[in-house]
């Protein structure tokens, strides 16, 4: 009974110390739910994408970039997929703005900006960052910067400007690699 005890006083005390994340679509035996839809793992970032309603912003961003095809293939891609209300965060008519066709490269190399080659999960950037002295730095597709860590328990990917993104909900896998959603656009420089 004692011992028993022990272990559950040190496992509690394990979890109380442990840095918190984010909430992890793989911690959980229930179905990923983003924006009230399911996210399926066996569909990919698009399909998936279309059904959140916290991403209706990004989706119509996406099909203005003509992104659709891309994000659909095999991948793997680590997506950084802002909500609605990181855009809704930007000054006044920045989106109207970038949705215009004349505006199209702009809003791809935003995009892309938000995306990695490779599936990194939580516990991967974790690591990654642990390993690298308190920092991971990676590469978009846009060929910009990225960089995450860990801040007050959460990670936090930020773009060349300084703006830091929270990620909120991680490892949300798809079939060709994994979203994890941020509470901010990333900007380039």
């Amino acid at each position: 009974m004692i011992k028993t005890f022990a272990r559950s006083a040190a496992l509690a005390l394990a979890i109380i110390a442990a840095p918190t994340v984010a909430l992890s679509a793989s911690d959980s035996m229930m179905p990923v739910m983003v924006g009230g839809a399911k996210m399926l793992p066996t569909r990919n970032i698009i399909e998936n994408a279309v059904n959140s309603k916290d991403h209706t912003t990004l989706v119509a961003a996406v099909k203005a970039a003509g992104l659709v095809e891309t994000l659909s293939g095999p991948g793997p891609f680590t997506v950084f997929a802002p909500v609605n209300m990181a855009f809704a965060a930007l000054p006044a008519g920045t989106v109207d703005t970038l949705l215009k066709p004349e505006n199209k490269g702009q809003l791809v190399k935003i995009l892309t900006g938000h995306v990695v080659s490779g599936s990194l999960s939580a516990a991967d950037l974790m690591t990654k960052i642990k390993a690298n002295g308190g920092s991971y730095n990676m590469q978009a597709v846009s060929g910009d910067a990225l960089t995450a860590k860990i801040r007050n328990g959460h990670i936090y990917i930020f773009d060349e400007t300084g703006g830091a993104a929270k990620i909120s909900i991680s490892d949300v896998n798809q079939s060709n690699g994994v979203i994890h959603v941020v509470e901010k656009v990333l900007l380039p420089k």
